[in-house]
């Protein structure tokens, strides 16, 4: 084979095994990057690399946390997995599209309103029930999910004589859905506008749901809570909490079932800007989960209190933000907090992140004080690798140009047959 031909074809196995290398990098440097699996909440987590891979280009299996922050190459609100072996992986979400639900496994998330369940294990994306719903809370044990759907009309038209035709505050639907099959059904809760909040009894016999009461007071942020029999369909109570108190989350049912935590604060029920917000003073208090009646006991919260996630001991466990007015620099934690008005940090996140979700089975068994990943800058997309394969490419084909210039092949294609200048006729 010619010296040139041989060249050539060195040059494109050289380039095809870049190509390769840079599409297949990705997934054994991560490997190598990521550490054993920790069924644990880690202590700490990180902003991820501007560049780090999604969970559809290298999925990184059951999540131990999941966490919503704008830092990201997407400069917006973006979903961030760590692995519970250590690797972290973006979850883009669309524009506007709420946060949503890690199952009590951490395997599925559960995207709100598209009716579709993201496979953490595989990457892949599937619709799985109906869109349109928004999840409230993955029951105990993980075969269901309670919904809320919004039945509001969303075009406003009028007849004839000017008379409204549609309905922007209808009562909305409580629904049970298995989120795998889509089959559903309305749970009777009486008349709600809107539901906001809602938790599981540990046993996941009753259900407590507390949202607005009045469908046709839009500004009104009263807050009404039931406890229901899903089975039964029946209400077992309901009471009225006013603007001030609230259901504390999915994890507001204590663990014996005897309790159910409410977040209430001091201060401005409809602020006037972000500073008089940040001034609330929070504290948690409790209903009688038979009856409904208060119950001596009171937990106070420092910072901004989001929601009871859990319980560790017997004292809640519960997801709160410091109190800066950037929000870039205000930094959401999970803490134990007790009636004495201390804490233990069991997570810290970065500053800016929104929103923090842990899955079910950790909460459950309080499996807290895990190592404190670092995201791998190898875990990152291939179009990463493939762009910085393309500089050492181009080194390679100007190599092999310069050793075999256009004026040397032109030569050796006219056969070599120019006479030396010696030998000229004279």
């Amino acid at each position: 084979m010619p010296k040139r031909r041989a060249s050539a074809v060195a040059t494109v196995i050289a380039a095809a095994a870049i190509v390769i290398v840079a599409g297949q990098a990705p997934g054994w440097l991560a490997a190598r990057a990521d550490a054993a699996p920790a069924e644990a909440v880690p202590s700490r987590v990180r902003d991820p690399w501007l560049w780090q891979a999604t969970v559809g280009q290298h999925p990184v299996g059951p999540a131990s946390v999941l966490f919503f922050t704008a830092h990201t190459r997407y400069f917006e609100s973006t979903g961030v997995v760590v692995g519970r072996a250590g690797g972290y992986r973006l979850l883009p979400i669309s524009v506007g599209e709420q946060h949503g639900l890690l199952s009590s496994d951490g395997r599925w998330y559960l995207r709100p309103g598209t009716g579709s369940l993201v496979d953490l294990r595989t990457g892949d994306e599937r619709p799985a029930h109906r869109p349109g719903l928004r999840p409230l809370a993955w029951s105990p044990h993980g075969g269901q999910v309670l919904f809320t759907r919004d039945n509001d009309d969303t075009v406003i038209a009028y007849g004839p004589d000017n008379q409204q035709l549609d309905d922007p505050s209808k009562p909305d639907d409580l629904l049970i859905v298995d989120p795998w099959s889509g089959a559903e059904r309305v749970i009777p809760v009486g008349t709600f506008a809107s539901h906001s909040r809602a938790a599981w009894s540990p046993d996941g016999s009753l259900l407590a749901v507390t949202g607005r009461a009045d469908p046709t007071a839009e500004a009104s942020e009263r807050q009404r809570l039931a406890v229901i029999d899903p089975v039964g369909g029946g209400v077992r109570w309901q009471v009225e909490l006013g603007e001030q108190r609230q259901l504390a989350g999915r994890g507001a049912w204590s663990p014996d079932g005897r309790r159910i935590a409410l977040l209430t604060y001091d201060g401005c029920a409809r602020c006037a800007d972000t500073a008089e917000l940040l001034r609330r003073s929070w504290r948690i208090e409790y209903l009688d989960a038979a009856t409904g009646r208060p119950v001596d006991g009171v937990t106070p919260v420092r910072g901004s209190a989001v929601e009871l996630v859990a319980w560790r001991n017997g004292e809640p466990v519960v997801e709160r933000q410091s109190q800066e007015a950037d929000h870039a620099k205000r930094h959401t934690v999970l803490a134990a907090v007790s009636a004495h008005g201390g804490e233990q940090v069991l997570l810290t996140a970065p500053g800016g992140v929104s929103d923090v979700e842990v899955p079910g089975d950790l909460l459950a068994r309080a499996a807290y004080g895990g190592p404190e990943p670092r995201p791998s800058p190898f875990a990152a997309p291939p179009w990463w690798y493939a762009a910085l394969a393309v500089p050492p490419l181009l080194v390679v084909l100007a190599l092999a140009r310069r050793r075999h210039p256009l004026g040397a092949r032109a030569g050796c294609d006219h056969g070599g047959s120019a006479d030396p200048p010696d030998a000229r006729p004279r």
